[in-house]
């Protein structure tokens, strides 16, 4: 961890409000920074989610303030072409924009159906504009998740159930065909330990097939797991192999409170790191082990981690890798960590967004889980209420 006691090595730093905020008018940094300090308070938000789960379930009156409050913070809209202003937005700064249709909870193979349908839409639209450089999905969204459960248990299945699991198979086939044809690089998320067996898998075999020449299919990677540095390293080997480039998403992962909860219920060793610490020592592991390999991988780290940020970067210059490698990305969700991504874009490197859209009704467990995550994860609404209100003093208005 040598790199970041030199301050003069390093490349970036992430202090600069001025730089991470610059977008933003004064009332939108207003309103922003009383939606921080809201989210900083873990009762207030328990609360405002609880009521506002039963205000949609009674139909009343309150999605005009969800729109314009939580939703407008970290959506870009319900469809794509409501994404269009935040799209242009985020490339004015020179942050790329990852359209991430985020309805969540359908289980019934037209809504399979219509959700690829939708990821098609958001390939199609990236292939169009340099502002997208990537596409993303969960198989979850196109896959029933007892299905995913069954084949990964290596369970036999009934003549419908196997018609069922060669559709999914179809859907991933065709929505990764479709990335390839149109030159689009396009992510599988990461799921739960129970289902990510078989995602593994499948994402494996779509990058043999589409990988050849350069990253298309990316994997992603969970630190928050003990065992995925040496997944990673597997993976590599076999993509060697196998004559495929590795396409990789480093993430610390979002499933950590199942993931106990399920090991301790079924009485079997829970797959996460004991330690915060032990997550960010593979993390940062892995950084090294992917540049270090870098002519055989593409990587994004998708981290609101400031130190890791910064690491790649340390680890980029000493290798004498160029700002705009084009196998080396960042990521962060919109709505969070503007200090990482846009300080990290005036510089030059390569940095996306996020952008989740859908109906507000479809993605509200979406924003709920983002409520929720900046209030548990140590010291992000604080972070986040820090960052505006520095800026806010910076230019001399008040939060009233």
């Amino acid at each position: 961890m040598a790199y970041a006691s030199q301050k003069d090595q390093i490349p970036v730093f992430f202090e600069d409000t001025s730089i991470a905020f610059a977008s933003k008018s004064n009332s939108q940094l207003r309103k922003t920074y009383w939606l921080f300090s809201l989210m900083n308070q873990a009762q207030v938000v328990n609360l405002g989610t609880f009521f506002i789960k039963i205000a949609l379930k009674l139909h009343l009156p309150i999605k005009n303030l969800i729109r314009h409050t939580i939703f407008e913070q970290f959506c870009g809209g319900e469809t794509i072409s409501d994404c269009q202003q935040t799209i242009s937005t985020l490339a004015n700064s020179g942050v790329g924009t990852i359209l991430d249709y985020s309805v969540e909870g359908e289980d019934s193979e037209n809504s399979f159906d219509a959700t690829a349908a939708e990821i098609l839409r958001t390939i199609q639209k990236a292939s169009e504009s340099k502002a997208i450089p990537f596409s993303v999905f969960k198989i979850t969204g196109i896959a029933s998740t007892e299905l995913l459960e069954k084949v990964q248990r290596k369970e036999s299945l009934s003549s419908e159930e196997s018609a069922a699991y060669e559709r999914v198979r179809q859907r991933v086939e065709k929505l990764c065909s479709a990335s390839h044809q149109l030159n689009v690089r396009i992510f599988i998320d990461a799921e739960e330990s129970w289902v990510q067996g078989v995602i593994d898998d499948i994402t494996y075999e779509m990058m043999e097939k589409y990988n050849k020449e350069k990253a298309i299919v990316y994997n992603t990677y969970q630190f928050y797991r003990h065992e995925t540095l040496a997944s990673l390293k597997r993976a590599y080997l076999a993509a060697r192999q196998r004559g495929y480039v590795l396409g990789g998403k480093l993430v610390r992962g979002a499933y950590m409170e199942k993931e106990r909860i399920r090991a301790r219920e079924n009485e079997y060793f829970n797959p996460i790191h004991t330690s915060k610490e032990a997550t960010d020592k593979d993390y940062n592991a892995a950084i090294d082990f992917c540049l270090e390999n870098v002519e055989h991988i593409s990587i994004c780290l998708g981290t609101h981690n400031e130190y890791s940020s910064q690491y790649c970067t340390c680890k980029m210059k000493k290798l004498g890798l160029k700002n705009d490698d084009s196998r080396i990305w960042f990521a962060q969700l919109l709505g969070m960590s503007d200090n990482i991504s846009y300080n990290l874009a005036k510089i030059g490197y390569n940095v996306a967004k996020y952008v989740p859209y859908g109906p507000i009704d479809a993605v509200m467990p979406y924003l709920i889980r983002r409520a929720e995550e900046n209030t548990s994860i140590a010291g992000q609404s604080s972070r986040e209420y820090l960052l505006v209100k520095s800026e806010m003093q910076r230019r001399g208005i008040s939060s009233l």
